[in-house]
């Protein structure tokens, strides 16, 4: 295969060029490639997006979500490789369930799927789980997901048999103690609708002391879903320190702020909640200036029983992975906060560095993991067309800009838009 006057942007540059694809792997870049292909000159060729917080919800919760369901959004989002956190029934905390998803996940055959094992048996923070043998199973990294490891001792030790095996505890920060049953994040909005707040330190606490073990241990840690100022403050100080810290944030917390949930609409729901817009402005300031690594989805879909409820009772959760690129695109590069090369960065470069991916990068021997945009096209976000069966989303209606039109996973046309 052959992609003639690709307009390739890499997170440390572009260039125009043919590409030739061989094997799955791309085997020449070179201004002009003589032979038939197809002809990209229309759109923007970026390296395979990797998403390294995705619920397949496979097994257990089919009916919310599985992997052939999940995989088509993803590829629909341009995603090439997903990571599959481990909240599924049973828990991703052994060797057999790692090497089911990754065994489904080739049967199904779109894009690659990386399970992620649980820290503790079963996620029930009592002991610690199978870790070298998921390993050996395939899981990239190892994460309590929707909870924190309450007992410091046992995440200290995680953190320790993790690295014994060249893999990092991913930490969903939450001392659920204090967050109390708390729906929203506290303040005007939670005292508008009369919901149950939750305080930032809620997530800040659990952040400073994942900070506090990776710099006495010496060790990695990589820190999900950053929602709050406070939080980004402690981990940009941690990185001056040198304290080896990741840390990603999603789509919602950059274009959503808590005055989203003034209509009760349960999809604004999410965990950690949608915070105020000193916080949105902060999760901006952090892509900037490197404090944080990685855009992830966190997608999170539902059955729509799971939502169509009163607002306490409903579900957390966004389904992302369709939106991902487009919501990013147009409310950081077309507005002039980050170039597309930064953003190339944070959705594939940075995540394959941060848990030892192959991919992120277009360049000769590399896996022909290629996402093809259209960037000026506008369009309107509709749940109902979401190839994912969880239409959960806060975006219906929204504008953005960005179209995925192809990808290609190791030398093979996943998704083509029609």
């Amino acid at each position: 295969m052959i992609f003639k006057h690709a307009n390739i942007v890499n997170a440390d540059g572009r260039m125009q060029a043919d590409i030739l694809v061989e094997n799955g792997r791309i085997a020449r870049i070179a201004p002009c490639i003589e032979g038939e292909g197809i002809d990209v000159s229309a759109y923007t060729m970026l390296p395979g997006l990797i998403d390294m917080h995705v619920h397949l919800r496979e097994p257990g919760f089919e009916r919310k979500e599985d992997i052939a369901s999940g995989t088509r959004a993803a590829v629909k989002g341009g995603f090439t490789q997903v990571c599959c956190m481990p909240n599924t029934n049973p828990v991703i905390d052994n060797k057999v369930v790692v090497t089911y998803i990754k065994a489904r996940a080739k049967e199904v055959g779109l894009c690659k799927v990386h399970p992620i094992g649980a820290i503790s048996k079963g996620q029930q923070g009592q002991e610690l789980a199978a870790i070298g043998a998921m390993k050996a199973a395939g899981a990239v990294a190892l994460s309590e997901d929707g909870k924190s490891v309450l007992s410091t001792k046992l995440m200290a030790n995680a953190m320790q048999y993790a690295a014994d095996f060249s893999l990092k505890c991913l930490c969903h920060c939450e001392d659920s103690s204090l967050v109390d049953g708390g729906v929203v994040n506290e303040g005007y909005y939670s005292t508008l609708t009369g919901l149950k707040g939750s305080l930032r330190a809620a997530e800040d606490i659990i952040i400073a002391r994942e900070l506090c073990l990776a710099e006495s241990l010496d060790l990695p840690v990589h820190i999900c879903h950053i929602s709050t100022y406070s939080g980004i403050q402690l981990i940009r100080e941690a990185k001056a320190r040198g304290v080896r810290v990741t840390a990603e944030t999603c789509p919602h917390y950059f274009t959503l702020t808590d005055a989203a949930i003034a209509d009760f609409d349960t999809n604004t729901k999410v965990n950690p909640p949608l915070r105020e817009e000193r916080d949105r402005l902060a999760v901006i300031a952090g892509l900037q200036d490197g404090t944080l690594d990685c855009i992830v989805t966190d997608h999170a879909p539902h059955h729509e029983d799971d939502k169509n409820v009163e607002y306490d009772l409903a579900a957390f959760g966004i389904s992302g992975l369709e939106t991902s690129f487009a919501l990013s695109y147009t409310q950081l590069v077309r507005s002039g906060e980050m170039t597309l090369e930064a953003l190339v960065g944070k959705m594939s470069a940075n995540p394959a560095v941060v848990l030892g991916l192959t991919g992120g990068r277009i360049c000769e021997g590399a896996p022909a993991d290629l996402t093809l945009v259209s960037l000026d096209e506008e369009w309107t976000i509709d749940p109902q067309q979401f190839v994912s069966k969880g239409k959960n989303s806060p975006f219906g209606g929204r504008k953005v800009f960005g179209r995925v039109k192809m990808t290609v996973v190791d030398g093979e046309i996943k998704y083509k838009e029609r």
